[in-house]
Order: C-alpha cells, then structure tokens, then sequence
C-alpha cells in the first residue's frame, strides 16, 4: 500500500492532508512532538485511521527511526515553528526548526530513501514586501523576507532545490500563501478575529486588539490548499509552485467581513495596540497561481467571504 509521512501532521494543514490521503487510499503516518497536555498532540486528528510517531525535526535520530520504519512513498514536511511574529522572540529556535530541520529530513531521505517523493511547505513570507509591478509575487519574484520566520522559510525553500538538482531527488517546494480555517491557531489574526468577534456578540468581552489594520494578504483554505500539495507531489517531475487565490484583502476588510456577518459595525470594537505590530511590517502578499491552477488541473473551493463565515460559525458553536 502507498505510504505517507506526515511531519507537523497534528496542525491544521496536517489534518486536512491526512484525511485527503486517506480519501486517496494512502496509509498515512504522522509525526508529532511530545507535549505535557495528551489533547494538544492529538485534538484535530481523532478518529483518523492514522499511525503517529514522536518525533521532532531537530532529533535525526528520530528522523532516521521513524523513515526506516514506515518507509514511505511520499514526505511532506509541514513541521514549522508557523508564527511569523512570534519567530521574533524565538529566532534561533525558529531558524533551527524551520531551516535546518528541513536539511535533517533531505538527509534522511537521500540516504534511507532517495526515490521518495518530497513537499517542503514554503511560504509566502519568503518574498517580504518584495512585488512585482503588476502587483504579483510569483516564482520569478526576489525573495526579501522581513522576518526571521521568513529568512528560515528561503533557506528550506533553497535547500529543497539544492537537493532537486544536486542528488536528483524528487523534491518540490509549495509556496503557500496565506491559508486559514476552523482549525486554525486562535492566535492567529483570522481566527482572533472570529473568535473574539464572537465572544463580543455573545457579551464576552468588549474588544479585539489587533496590530496593523492594513496589511493585505491573499487568503485561502486550508482544504483547498492541501489538495494542491497532493497534486504537486504527483507531477513527474519535481518543482516550485505558487498556491494562492490570487486576490488581496487586509485585516479590515477581514473585520469587516466577519463583524457584518454579526450584525455589528467593527469599528465600535476594533482598536489598535502597537503591541501587534511587528518590528519590519510585511504590507502587501497576492500570488500569480495562473500557473499552477492551469497545469495542476486546480482550482480553490472556498470564497473568502465562506472562509470566514465557517469560521465564525465554528465560534459559535464551541462558545
């Protein structure tokens, strides 16, 4: 049976791939890192027929037992340190884990299994306020990351293609732009919006402090985009692709889709706390996905206005 291994499987784009490959009749296998609480390792994988090693990108050894083990077809390394502002108060451990943990896992693929099919889960942090006249990042885009989350982000994105050409693995890069769902980290900036929206409606709390209301990101689903890394990793040959929707929101546009959908008028709650901001702000995200809708057959589900209103429904529910 085809086999795949999952690193950051227990996050949300984990869950979503996994349940995809088991749609496609793909064992799948995970690799989670040891908390103290049981829940957090496993609260969006229950009930999934899958099988988790403990594990950690910085632990070859663990790396290498578990590949030798499982032996799997397909890798997909989604184990990050993800949260861009807070890689300024951990840099090195973010540089570690999201650059260097990428070199361990090449590794242990080039020696253990070297005709392995293999997604890095690049950002599109890597391209910082870096854009193209037209208002695009796209491969061609240079890369200007302006946050150590970002700089860790080019190094396995080059490490990747290093590999590609250097050894002849197959090993692709998916720059994923900005992707969001129910399963989502509350915090971050989508789901604190919708869940403090909520809290808000039901008389929680009073309101949502938030940095930079004018940021622009291209937001997209999760579901969809995990569906493009299945496609990306079936390509005969390997390569480096854009995963976005091609459209650009900023966070007040977002408090605004999800306060209306609530009846409320987000600037009665919305304030801004220079305590959100980062220290270089990354303005403006939109990918040209032309490329990668044509030839992967692809297409993104969700309109953002769903996206969102999923989200604020999910709130609704749990609070």
């Amino acid at each position: 049976m085809t086999r795949a291994l999952i690193t950051g499987i227990s996050g949300q784009d984990g869950s979503y791939l996994a349940e995809h490959l088991i749609e496609e009749d793909v064992e799948v296998h995970g690799i989670i890192r040891r908390h103290s609480v049981a829940e957090n390792q496993d609260n969006r994988l229950e009930n999934l027929p899958i099988t988790t090693h403990y594990g950690d990108m910085l632990d070859e050894g663990s790396l290498y037992q578990i590949v030798k083990q499982v032996k799997p077809n397909y890798i997909f390394n989604l184990a990050a340190m993800s949260h861009v502002r807070i890689s300024w108060e951990m840099p090195a451990f973010t540089i570690k884990t999201n650059g260097l943990g990428v070199l361990n896992i090449l590794e242990v693929i080039r020696q253990e299994i070297p005709t392995a099919k293999f997604y890095q889960a690049s950002s599109s942090e890597m391209f910082g306020n870096s854009v193209d006249d037209d208002g695009y990042q796209r491969l061609t885009t240079p890369m200007h990351p302006t946050s150590p989350y970002g700089c860790a982000k080019v190094m396995g994105y080059n490490l990747t293609r290093h590999y590609r050409n250097a050894f002849g693995m197959h090993a692709s890069n998916g720059i994923l732009f900005n992707h969001e769902s129910p399963r989502r980290g509350s915090n971050f900036v989508t789901n604190k919006v919708c869940k403090t929206a909520v809290e808000i409606w039901k008389g929680k709390t009073e309101v949502l402090e938030l940095g930079n209301l004018d940021s622009y990101r291209d937001w997209g689903h999760s579901y969809d985009y995990v569906r493009a890394m299945w496609k990306i990793v079936n390509q005969e040959k390997p390569d480096d692709w854009i995963v976005s929707t091609g459209i650009t929101r900023s966070v007040r546009d977002m408090c605004k889709v999800v306060f209306k959908y609530l009846d409320m008028n987000y600037e009665d709650y919305v304030v801004q706390d220079p305590k959100y901001m980062r220290p270089e702000e990354l303005r403006y995200l939109r990918g040209d996905c032309d490329e990668t809708m044509f030839k992967l057959n692809w297409l993104p589900t969700y309109q953002f206005e769903d996206m969102m209103h999923e989200m604020v429904d999910y709130w609704k529910e749990r609070l």
